[in-house]
């Protein structure tokens, strides 16, 4: 797989080479119809939804405009919803050797370090079907990588200037016309197939928001005794200010150690590879507590790049029925939440289940509307907890902020005082800790992308969607 300049080699240890051969999803079960599926972009969610919709039986030509792929220099969190599909689909154990398993979850006051707020993650997130894990994201993009190459073909430098969504087909900017039976457009926030889906260019909106991220080697940490336990007793720490928050953690077997930091919106673009300055963001920061100041003294260079949200979309679907939205495309996350790549992933596992019962064309378009039905309830609720999480984490000094470091106080001594072995109620309902909170923890982390679809099936689609074979074939018989 060649890697763009701009873009960090995955670790030697990120490979999945081979698992894609030992597979056999959905039961087993493969689609009697094949289709040729268009599938544009090639991120995290494109790469999945070539994956799933290959293990349903379908043909994936992947197209992506850059010449070559890879991913930026960051971190990002696996969550248990993420994990139990990735564990499916046999990626279990190279996930655990680039990837680290936080402890727990820790949001500090900017200033003092003082902490306000903390629960136990470590093994207690089983409780959820999998494990929350932290991983860079070249690690994470070679992996699905390697678990889609064997089964599509990658057209690399082939940007998509045009969507005929009758054809349907996708024209590229070298005028060559690549026509499928499906397109899906995984293209992220700036998608030319979502305006062909809306027929209307509807850009994201600024968030008001902008992020650094940085990366330093644990090594530095480790030599400073205040640093050291950052790295020895792995969490993801959070220091919450007025407009602005950081949450840092370890990635790659702790040898790294990944920083996000938001900020106001100073005039950043709308670019994951967009250079920032490190001296402007260590000036940025200069009011947090001294571990902080020590942490941005080593870096050496920032990305930074402008937080875009758009709200839900009417449809992810064109009225032909041959044409939909998946990931960033549909509905951008916010990060404070985690959930961005982890929607777009689920969004794959669904289309993939669904489209693996398909015995008729006249049954794509019904399983695209199921497929929206299925997701865009979900995806709206996870975008709307992170804008909470936007809220909570900037409030100004004052009232505000000190009613919500008691509560989260609250849901932290109860985690505690369960660890002691005390009889109390930790499920924290309505925490401004939203990760205190046991039964959002359940809707967000307990979700199984399979199992909706599977529920769907037996519920709705058999005999609406399933039904519609049968009485196709019956009326081709009766006109022979």
């Amino acid at each position: 797989m060649p890697i763009a300049s701009a873009y960090v080699a995955a670790d030697e240890k990120a490979n999945a080479e081979g698992v894609a051969a030992t597979l056999n999803l959905y039961n087993g079960r493969r689609a009697s119809l094949r289709l040729h599926v268009i599938v544009v972009g090639c991120g995290l969610g494109g790469l999945a939804a070539a994956h799933c919709l290959a293990n349903a039986g379908h043909k994936i030509t992947l197209v992506e405009s850059a010449a070559v792929i890879g991913e930026v220099g960051a971190g990002i969190q696996v969550t248990p919803n993420v994990m139990r599909l990735l564990n499916r689909w046999g990626l279990g154990e190279a996930v655990e050797k680039v990837a680290v398993k936080p402890e727990a979850i820790c949001l500090k006051r900017y200033a003092t370090g003082e902490t306000v707020g903390w629960t136990k993650w470590g093994d207690n997130m089983n409780e959820y079907g999998a494990p929350y894990y932290h991983i860079h994201r070249a690690d994470f993009h070679k992996l699905l990588f390697d678990l889609a190459a064997p089964n599509m073909t990658l057209r690399l430098n082939s940007t998509v200037v045009g969507v005929d969504p009758d054809a349907p087909s996708v024209t590229l900017a070298s005028g060559e016309v690549i026509k499928g039976d499906l397109i899906i457009g995984a293209d992220g926030i700036k998608s030319i197939v979502q305006q062909v889906v809306l027929g209307h260019v509807n850009p994201a909106q600024p968030t008001g928001d902008a992020a650094y991220r940085a990366i330093i080697p644990t090594s530095v940490l480790e030599a400073d005794p205040d640093l050291k336990p950052l790295v020895d007793n792995p969490e993801m720490t959070g220091w919450m200010a007025p407009r602005r928050h950081l949450m840092a953690y370890c990635i790659r077997s702790k040898k790294e150690y990944n920083m996000v930091l938001m900020h106001p919106d100073d005039g950043s673009v709308e670019s994951w590879t967009a250079a920032g300055s490190a001296d402007k963001m260590r000036a940025d920061f200069a009011d947090f507590e001294p571990r902080v100041q020590k942490l941005l003294s080593h870096v050496q260079s920032t990305l930074k790049w402008r937080l875009m949200d758009r709200l839900p979309l009417e449809t992810w679907v064109h009225k032909s029925g041959r044409v939909a939205l998946l990931g960033d495309s549909c509905h951008p996350m916010l990060p404070y939440r985690a959930q961005g790549a982890a929607m777009a992933i689920e969004d794959a596992a669904v289309l993939g289940n669904l489209f693996s019962r398909l015995s008729h064309p006249s049954q794509i378009k019904p399983l695209l509307y199921a497929y929206e039905k299925l997701r865009l309830p979900r995806t709206a609720e996870t975008q709307k907890s992170s804008r909470l999480n936007q809220w909570i984490f900037h409030l100004p000094d004052g009232p505000e902020q000190e009613a919500r470091d008691r509560s989260m106080r609250e849901a932290m001594e109860l985690e505690l005082k369960m660890l002691k072995g005390e009889e109390v109620d930790v499920r924290s309902e309505g925490s401004l800790n939203q990760w205190a909170d046991r039964r959002k923890n359940q809707m967000q982390f307990g979700y199984d992308a399979d199992a909706e679809a599977e529920k769907f099936w037996v519920q709705e689609g058999e005999s609406t969607i399933g039904s519609l074979a049968g009485s196709h074939s019956s009326r081709v018989n009766s006109h022979l």
